[in-house]
């Protein structure tokens, strides 16, 4: 077992992998960037190393400098939690070549499934059901027209690199075509660097299903089960639960399976998540990989009573599973509620600020995953997710009324939440009867719809970006589009903090 193992990241993630590591008697090293002085997890950690300044590409995502610091801190592995530099291959390369273990899957394996086309054929060769579309990067219009022709509109037209919804048009009508595919090139050089495009059949509003993997260095794998992901908007996730309330016996075992199969066939090792969308008549189809720590992790946890952090880091360590598939077995239900200093009411637009009270629920079936308290100041340079509520039960009206009863009693004092837009889900009818869909949030809810047009000064913003870049010779940088009446908050849309997610693609 490692002796110190370096945690890349901040906040709750980071406290989640630190309680793990006290549970195992190894040491953690934080890293702390000049906003996270007063964050609990460099409180928690055994100690903690500055990194650089508040903004992510001078500290969480600067590849060189947390080499430099988990070789002074003597550490052993690193764990990069979620998002920052988890799925970046650049950096597990690095871990690899500096001789740190990265608690994750090769370098190898994040490259191959980063590519969204190299991973349908991937799949497809593996026999896995993918998404009607093309096998390959449209070279330009016209070979667009001739795909969209052949699949029958709706389509979505999709970056190849990048992904939460960037560089993604919705086209339904062939009319619509030619500038969903400009603006959706445009989009995705200016996000992730490649203008390259391929095209993807639409399923009329299906279900968001993922199933959780673990993957030993030994060629054992196994999945937990599935989590229904389908309440999100803008191809955000806002709520998941286990199991599915359209899952079967049957469509878990060949899901599963399937899931598993997906793993074998890249070689895959440690925790990751296969994503399938599921059709009105119960057909699923392979939607993506994601290799790393999900955040709704926890409720997998809740109903399986297996450690997934744990996991991963024994799985690093070089040491074999230590469940096979019939040990796994789902117990109750669970469901988790992603907390994000937003404000519903205005479009979701992110709160930073002072926390002036705070009340975490509690009682039997409850967990809180959060780095918040009285006083902590919420950066405005990170992503807005604070908290992460979740319930247990026995049976889905158990969670569902734990649930209602912990949103009640939770009190986030000082900044604007998704508390009560969470209270709005948790007691609409078809929601408690299991009846929704990934077009549940736009339709029922009355959100922005998950297609947002982009308005001509957008557009303009995004040419002159790309331009600008150009003539530098670099990857752009993310664009915020100029508005005509200022956000109430100077907190970056979420679209362009994702950006930096990505940055580190091009080196540190």
């Amino acid at each position: 077992m490692f002796k110190k193992i370096l945690i890349a990241n901040r906040g709750e993630i980071a406290l989640r992998i630190i309680r793990t590591c006290r549970e195992l008697d190894v040491k953690t090293a934080a890293v702390y960037s000049e906003a996270d002085r007063e964050s609990l997890h460099i409180k928690l950690a055994d100690e903690a190393h500055f990194i650089g300044a508040s903004q992510p590409t001078q500290s969480y995502l600067n590849i060189n400098k947390i080499i430099e610091t988990a070789k002074k801190s003597k550490s052993q592995a690193i764990h990069p939690g979620y998002g920052f530099l988890a799925q970046i291959p650049e950096f597990a390369d690095a871990c690899e070549k500096n001789n740190i273990k990265f608690i994750g899957p090769a370098s190898t394996v994040l490259k191959k499934m980063s590519n969204k086309v190299a991973a349908r054929k991937t799949m497809a060769k593996a026999g896995l059901p993918i998404i009607p579309g093309t096998m390959n990067a449209v070279k330009d219009l016209d070979e667009a027209r001739e795909a969209a022709e052949k699949l029958g509109y709706p389509i979505i037209v999709k970056a190849v690199y990048g992904g939460g919804g960037r560089g993604m048009r919705v086209v339904r009508r062939k009319r619509e075509l030619d500038k969903a595919f400009e603006l959706a090139r445009l989009e995705a050089e200016t996000s992730f660097g490649s203008s390259e495009i391929y095209i993807e059949k639409r399923l009329a509003n299906p279900r968001h299903i993922e199933f959780q993997i673990l993957a030993d260095e030994k060629g054992n794998v196994i999945h937990l089960g599935e989590r229904e992901c389908s309440i999100q908007r803008k191809h955000q996730k806002l709520m998941e639960e286990t199991p599915s309330p359209m899952m079967t016996d049957k469509l878990r075992r060949t899901m599963g399976e399937a899931a598993v199969h997906a793993a074998r066939a890249v070689n895959y090792t440690n925790a990751g998540t296969v994503e399938f969308l599921v059709d009105a008549h119960g057909k699923f189809y392979f939607l993506e990989m994601n290799t790393r720590l999900q955040v709704e992790h926890l409720i997998t946890e809740m109903v399986t009573g297996v450690d997934i952090v744990k996991e991963q880091i024994r799985i690093a360590a070089g040491k074999p599973l230590q469940y096979k598939q019939e040990d796994i077995s789902i117990n109750g239900h669970a469901i988790n509620c992603r907390i994000n200093a937003e404000d519903p009411d205005k479009d979701f637009t992110p709160c930073p600020g002072t926390i002036t009270g705070y009340h975490a629920p509690g009682g039997f079936g409850v967990r809180v995953d959060s780095a918040l308290y009285a006083g902590y100041t919420i950066p405005v340079f990170y992503d807005s997710l604070i908290a992460k509520l979740a319930s247990w039960g026995r049976n889905r009206k158990e969670i569902i009324q734990r649930m209602k009863r912990a949103l009640e009693e939770y009190r986030i004092e000082g900044v604007e939440t998704t508390i009560p837009f969470h209270r709005k889900i948790i007691n609409d009818e078809d929601f408690v009867k299991g009846q929704i869909n990934t077009g549940f949030v736009q339709e029922k809810i009355g959100t922005v719809a998950l297609e947002g047009k982009l308005k001509t000064e957008d557009v303009a913003a995004l040419v002159a970006a790309v331009a600008f870049s150009k003539s530098r010779g670099k990857p752009p940088l993310a664009v915020i589009p100029q508005r005509k009446t200022p956000l109430r908050s100077p907190w970056r849309t979420r679209e362009n903090r994702r950006f930096e997610h990505e940055a580190l693609k091009w080196g540190s």
